[in-house]
């Protein structure tokens, strides 16, 4: 639990009530190690993860500290310490994850320290894990792609039908001549009377 002073300077109150306004605006949270980046860097980690619906804001330890702890999550503590910037996340959590990563491999000064995703601590380790996991539009579409293969399967073979019956032209569908004349006849010589006996 944070400990706060008796009296809080309205100046650092403020500041408080700040970093609680925006950090309430977002359900997800991850925290790195910013330590060694340049800004034309952190400018461009901040417009990838902007792409995902995501902020990355830097909010002095002390304040973010007060802040979680009364929004009743003091669990996040334990990341507030050192250069501390927080990827702040409204969904696809395993995403911006995955954005931290990937600039992390090209940009070995950042450094994930861990996250508080769907109401769950995550070391390091448990949100790298979760950054290789598809995201929930990924999943949607891998299950229309499932659900369209057969009929996109029965399409094609319904056209290729028709476009041969095209291809063979009207003559192919219908009977040919020789064949349809032996057929009209013989009723016709079913019918005729017998002759008469004498």
């Amino acid at each position: 639990m944070a400990i706060l002073a008796k009296k809080i300077q309205p100046s650092k109150a403020q500041a408080i009530e700040e970093a609680k306004k925006v950090l309430s605006e977002y359900k997800d949270f991850i925290f790195v190690e910013y330590r060694g980046l340049t800004v034309e860097q952190i400018s461009k980690l901040r417009h990838s993860l902007r792409e995902k619906n995501s902020q990355f804001k830097v909010i002095k330890n002390n304040f973010a500290r007060v802040a979680f702890d009364e929004m009743k999550n003091d669990a996040v503590a334990q990341y507030l310490s050192g250069p501390t910037a927080i990827a702040m996340i409204k969904e696809e959590a395993n995403e911006s994850a995955k954005v931290l990563f990937d600039f992390a491999k090209e940009t070995p000064a950042l450094v994930v320290k861990g996250a508080w995703v769907e109401d769950e601590l995550y070391d390091a380790a448990k949100i790298e894990a979760f950054a290789k996991l598809p995201g929930k539009k990924q999943l949607i579409a891998m299950l229309m792609s499932a659900i369209n293969g057969p009929a996109r399967k029965l399409a094609g073979t319904l056209q290729a039908y028709v476009e041969k019956l095209e291809k063979e032209g009207p003559a192919s569908a219908a009977p040919k001549a020789e064949e349809a004349a032996p057929a009209a006849e013989a009723p016709a010589a079913e019918a005729a009377p017998a002759p008469a006996a004498e």
